[in-house]
């Protein structure tokens, strides 16, 4: 089956003719090919985008909610269905991949509201005679380029509130896991979305550089990796648009003396394996202060019974990572990670599962007495890899997440509501979670880290979300009743 774009309300092949592989990563076995756009590709799309603005802009709130509403039911209704496409094409298993389908539904819920959230304001009598407001438009034809790791929900953090906004939209979802796109397009035309405000574009690299440089599209949402979010910020600013790119991260969980140990070792687990550590808040580095270092034995026990197999079998907890690259590279990062000195607790290379030989699958690692200047605290791993690191105190603790470059997320384990505050106000970091290790803010907040986490000033989703998608206007306005009551004058106008 060849996966094709999705551009004005029909599936095309557009001027494409490379293709690349889309994988099962359970079996190694390819299941799809996917279409890579040609520049051409992009511009048809966006010109249908932009053709379809003219009249979607200038919808009524009414009519927008109207298919929102319809939207969330249809994909409430296929939630299934949609967690089996996200399972059988990244790896995940269906308990996280129903899980991401229900957070990319909480953003359209709060989407729903738009006519909340577009509210201007009024201020009567400013001046004599005189009253101002506001009011937000949308942009235009705006893009998301997501990857692979939430193929459904990232775009979903997008498309919804960039649509309800009034804008149309053009997505360029990962190659490696691409048919959820095309599967939501055909949702949002059943919804009742007209043809051209929601668009598809596969593709790699050609795609990405054609959006940037594209002068039709106004504003690009990106997350993934670092390098790759810089490079976005940087072209596509340069291009005159708006931009937010989320980059990597490297989330520090914190362990005090005074935690629940057994506690924070299950949800260390839960936090670093689920989704095979493919998610950009998962906690890739424990620090343990003083005597909380007992928690090590105690995750790397339960690292060890966690079962790792299909994301369709539903005894599986954790499925494979992506592709046979990202394995090869995890396992040789832990094995850098051992040569630098760190001490192998538990060990997840080699790991085969009984008739799924040809699959990605890297089994749960921890590395204890890991160090910052060793390569598995220093790269993102993006892979089921815990890295302990010891610290002394919680002063050193929040000084080595303060002066690592990420600053996505972050957590602290602790039974005391003192050292929390002072953690929570003491770290560089965007998200935190108390007890909490992965702490992705419901839809009516927004989602963004700091740092070499997130390039351009806004974060996604949530309030400032509504606020990239659109441009605000205020209006100063007089009725006079005569033209003598105009009083014009040189001088530069003042109220009175």
């Amino acid at each position: 089956m060849i996966l094709e774009h999705w551009i004005g309300g029909r599936f095309t092949g557009g001027d494409s003719t490379r293709r690349a592989p889309v994988h099962q990563p359970a079996t190694g076995e390819v299941r799809h090919e996917v279409l890579l756009a040609e520049r051409s590709d992009v511009d048809t799309a966006v010109r249908v985008a932009a053709a379809a603005f003219r009249d979607w802009s200038q919808s009524s709130l009414s009519a927008r909610t109207t298919i929102l509403f319809r939207f969330r039911e249809l994909i409430n209704a296929h939630r299934t269905e949609l967690a089996e496409i996200v399972s059988d094409e990244h790896g995940k298993v269906l308990s996280d991949a129903a899980g991401e389908v229900q957070r990319g539904l909480e953003v359209i819920e709060f989407a729903c509201g738009i006519p909340q959230l577009l509210k201007g304001s009024f201020s009567d009598q400013a001046s004599a005679g005189v009253d101002v407001f506001s009011y937000r438009e949308p942009l235009g034809v705006v893009a998301g380029i997501t990857p692979f790791n939430f193929p459904a929900m990232v775009p979903m953090w997008m498309h919804p509130i960039a649509i309800a906004c009034g804008n149309t939209f053009v997505l360029k979802p990962s190659e490696r896991d691409p048919s959820p796109a095309g599967f939501v397009a055909r949702l949002w035309q059943r919804a009742g979305l007209p043809d051209g405000v929601f668009n598809v574009v596969h593709g790699d690299r050609e795609a990405v550089d054609a959006i940037l440089a594209h002068p039709g599209v106004a504003a690009v949402s990106f997350v993934g990796s670092t390098p790759v979010a810089r490079h976005i910020h940087r072209e596509a600013s340069a291009a005159g648009k708006r931009v937010q790119a989320l980059g990597g991260a490297k989330n520090h969980a914190v362990i005090l003396p005074d935690a629940d140990l057994d506690f924070a070792a299950e949800h260390l687990v839960a936090s670093a394996f689920g989704s095979a550590g493919e998610r950009c808040m998962a906690v890739s580095a424990a620090v343990a202060v003083g005597s909380a270092a007992a928690v090590v034995d105690l995750v790397a026990e339960r690292a060890a019974k966690v079962r790792v197999g299909p994301g369709r079998d539903p005894a599986s907890e954790m499925g494979p990572v992506i592709t046979a690259a990202a394995k090869q590279r995890i396992e040789g990062l832990i094995s850098m990670g051992e040569r630098q000195g760190a001490a192998v607790a538990a060990d997840g290379r080699r790991d085969t599962v009984p008739g799924y030989e040809g699959g990605f699958f890297v089994g749960p690692t921890v590395l204890d007495r890991v160090t910052t200047g060793m390569d598995v605290y220093r790269e993102e791993i993006f892979g089921p890899v815990l890295s302990v690191i010891r610290a002394g105190d919680a002063d050193e603790a929040i000084n080595m997440i303060n002066n690592n470059p990420y600053g996505n997320g972050t957590a602290l384990f602790t039974s005391s509501g003192a050292a929390a505050r002072r953690f929570q106000r003491g770290v560089h970091v965007g998200m935190i979670g108390i007890n909490v290790p992965i702490p992705v803010p419901m839809a009516y907040y927004s989602f963004g880290g700091w740092k070499d986490s997130l390039f351009g000033q806004s974060p996604i989703y949530g309030p400032e979300g509504v606020a990239f998608y659109t441009r605000s206007k205020v209006i100063t306005q007089r009725w006079p009743e005569t033209a003598a009551a105009s009083e014009a004058s040189l001088h530069f106008p003042t109220a009175r």
